[in-house]
């Protein structure tokens, strides 16, 4: 049973605001209509000693959504930080394309885990809501030509796990 017109009124007279320039984040809140602004966050995206990977996911979503309601008053900030884990590693962004295709060739034929720390923080109260998904993915084996030439593409380069 849906409840749109309740789901609307939820939304409705809201300023939401995504703490992140990603197209991809920005594609998936245009998909279910929300209005909303960008206002990227930037922040420390260490690692913590001992930190599970998604305690890690969300607190990386929960200190951009803090990061960027420090600089408003009011509105719904949106937060999120996707990360890839592979043999209890967690692999981040790539720092360049050697990277990027040391972390494909970790991918390649093998089952790793996409979690994504989700974070919403009502700027006005502070108050904040956090979850995070895992997702099961199994990668066909590669070969070295194609890594290099999807690197050369330089998609792998804003993306965890390349």
């Amino acid at each position: 049973m849906s409840n749109s017109g309740n789901d609307r009124m939820l939304i409705m007279n809201r300023e939401f605001v995504l703490a992140s320039q990603s197209p991809r984040r920005k594609y998936l809140l245009r998909q279910i209509g929300l209005s909303f602004t960008t206002d990227p966050a930037h922040i420390d995206e260490s690692v913590r000693p001992g930190e599970a990977p998604g305690d890690y996911a969300v607190r990386l979503a929960l200190d951009k959504a803090r990061e960027v309601a420090g600089r408003r008053k009011t509105g719904v900030i949106i937060a999120a930080d996707t990360i890839v884990v592979v043999d209890d590693t967690i692999l981040g962004k790539p720092a360049d394309a050697d990277d990027a295709g040391r972390m494909l060739g970790m991918l390649s034929g093998r089952m790793h885990r996409v979690i994504t720390g989700v974070a919403l923080l009502d700027a006005g109260t502070g108050k904040a809501v956090s979850r995070f998904a895992v997702t099961n993915v199994w990668f066909r084996e590669l070969s070295l030509g194609e890594i290099a030439a999807y690197v050369a593409t330089g998609e792998p380069m804003d993306k965890a796990g390349a």
